[in-house]
């Protein structure tokens, strides 16, 4: 039976194969520091909202753990693509880079790398790219303290770590569930990250802070 025969729904589905199953809402290339703890938890949240995978990929560093190094092979992927991860060069809309303050050198040159790129990349379109850094405070572990307690002072990583497994006993970087254990109280944790931006910002580099609730609310609500 030729192709224009075939029901109209047939058809569509076909297409539909054919173009990798690219939905209709943004394209976002997310780069993170972390090869486990991020990655499981964005890609839980991908998972439990059925965000496409062509158009929401979650992707460690290839280039080590530097700020540095997170933003420019954020900048690589997003230009030249990866074949092996099935990911086309400019194939995104957004281009977001997460990685922790710590003790990292290249933490501020990151920074201004990635607000350098923002709105410079063009993409397979031919629109301007938004390109963002994630930055967290001392680390990503801020982010899912904030669902359960008010932070006002400068801490420590290994405090943070102490301080959240009060709350998520035996946690543990590379496991899975943290979305699930912590989305009842995502709107407590958004509001006490806005707390925090409105005393400090990404750059002064030592006052608690996270953009991570930006990103988590952008994934949360991008499929209509």
């Amino acid at each position: 039976m030729g192709k224009d025969n075939q029901p109209k729904h047939r058809q569509a589905a076909q297409l539909a194969r054919r173009e990798g199953k690219r939905a209709s809402y943004d394209r976002i290339l997310v780069v993170t520091e972390g090869s486990k703890t991020e990655p499981l938890y964005l890609g839980e949240i991908r998972s439990l909202y059925r965000l496409q995978t062509a158009n929401v990929q979650v992707q460690h560093s290839q280039y080590g753990t530097s700020p540095i190094k997170i933003v420019e092979y954020a900048e690589h992927l997003f230009v030249n693509g990866d074949e092996d991860k099935k990911i086309q060069m400019r194939a995104f809309e957004q281009v977001y880079a997460v990685f922790d303050r710590d003790d990292h050198e290249t933490y501020h040159n990151a920074l201004s790398k990635a607000a350098a790129l923002n709105g410079k990349l063009r993409n397979d379109l031919n629109k301007a790219v938004r390109f963002e850094a994630i930055a967290s405070v001392p680390c990503f572990e801020l982010w899912l303290l904030l669902h359960f307690e008010d932070v006002h002072a400068p801490l420590h990583r290994t405090e943070v770590c102490q301080r959240l497994r009060q709350h998520l006993l035996n946690y543990d970087k590379g496991q899975e569930g943290y979305y699930a254990q912590t989305c009842q109280y995502l709107e407590g944790a958004s509001q006490r990250a806005d707390d925090l931006a409105q005393k400090s910002t990404a750059h002064d580099g030592s006052e608690p802070y996270t953009d991570m609730h930006r990103l988590v609310n952008l994934l949360t609500t991008l499929k209509p």
